[in-house]
């Protein structure tokens, strides 16, 4: 594999579907536009999937799952043994995302990338030992550069799984561990060139006296490490094993041709990273929801994405993206169930 696969070009969504699928949606049996942001979903649906009429019956969600060595910085509110023990939930059935699953029929893949307390092998996990966890990026890199390529690539082949076995129409990313929300708001400081004040919030329930210490930790990071990186660069020393996983997904959905569902702040991170890494991916990334997390909103300006939902979420685990796919789905269902006027005999709106 070239070891700098993520530079090859993205697909280029098609224009003749798109434009196809507009054509449709202004002889339905409504006033143009007016469903809204439902209504403008479609064509861009369309051309991702070069067809005129998109269907979201084949959904692909992986769990990206690893710890991060700036959690010894207690920067979290929840023990490191959280993450393993999780992974367990994810394939028992019990964690959100495996229901969410269960009613949307998607497939469920949980990847274990490397956790502090390992608790494999374990039925129904990909258990990838890239290492405990991550280093602590206080005293230096999270990451080497060959973990960090190993982690990308570790997303795109989940992708490739994706195609291979199911031919997926939607993919979404998720994500578990403990301390990556700290993880996510420096390197998301690190790519927008912002202070923790402004991007780190409290996670998993850190009181305010909790949120002072993750900046001030965010602080001393970005301090260690300053100098003129690339994204790259910034994901191996900030990032996480998750992280950059969901980056190498999202950068092997556009090259490969699919959509991406991201999720809520971790996610959108990893997003932005993947945009800074190879532009091109951007067209291929819808955004689920605007989280809780006072720094999400910074990474969707940034990514100048409008977020489908905003309903207060902070759970991660792709939870959000696989509460938006009903939404995807009805769109897709009035677009090609609707009769258009001609069909239902309704006089046309004259110009």
């Amino acid at each position: 594999m070239n070891e700098l696969w993520w530079q090859s070009a993205c697909r280029m969504p098609n224009a003749e579907a798109r434009k196809a699928a507009q054509l449709r949606d202004a002889e339905l049996t409504k006033p143009l536009g007016a469903l809204g942001r439902v209504d403008a979903l479609v064509p861009t649906l369309a051309a991702l999937q070069g067809q005129e009429r998109p269907s979201l019956d084949r959904v692909w969600i992986s769990i990206f799952a690893g710890d991060h060595g700036v959690a010894a910085e207690g920067v979290s509110a929840f023990p490191q043994s959280v993450t393993g023990q999780m992974l367990a939930n994810f394939v028992g059935g019990g964690a959100a995302i495996s229901v969410l699953a269960r009613e949307l029929s998607a497939v469920l893949e949980v990847i274990d990338l490397g956790t502090a307390h390992p608790v494999g092998p374990l039925p129904g996990v990909r258990h990838l030992a890239l290492g405990p966890g991550t280093a602590n990026f206080v005293e230096g890199a999270a990451m080497t550069a060959e973990t960090c390529h190993q982690a990308l690539a570790a997303g795109r082949e989940s992708v490739c799984r994706a195609q291979a076995e199911q031919g997926t129409e939607l993919f979404i990313g998720g994500e578990m561990g403990i301390g990556n929300t700290t993880t996510a708001a420096a390197l998301a400081c690190a790519l927008l060139g912002c202070g923790p004040h402004d991007l780190a919030g409290p996670g998993t329930g850190l009181d305010a006296a909790g949120v002072a210490h993750k900046r001030a930790v965010i602080e001393r990071a970005l301090a260690l490490h300053a100098g003129p990186h690339d994204a790259f660069g910034w994901l191996q020393r900030l990032g996480g094993f998750e992280l950059a996983a969901l980056t190498g997904a999202y950068l092997a959905c556009a090259q490969q041709g699919v959509v991406a569902l991201v999720d809520g702040f971790i996610c959108s991170v990893a997003a932005l990273c993947a945009v800074r890494l190879n532009p091109g991916c951007r067209e291929w990334l819808l955004f689920a929801h605007r989280s809780a997390e006072p720094g999400h909103v910074a990474v969707l300006e940034a990514l100048d994405a409008k977020p489908l939902l905003d309903l207060g979420l902070r759970l991660g685990e792709g939870s959000g993206a696989a509460l938006a796919v009903p939404l995807l789905r009805m769109a897709c269902a009035l677009h090609a169930g609707m009769a258009t006027f001609a069909e239902a005999a309704v006089a046309g709106q004259h110009a």
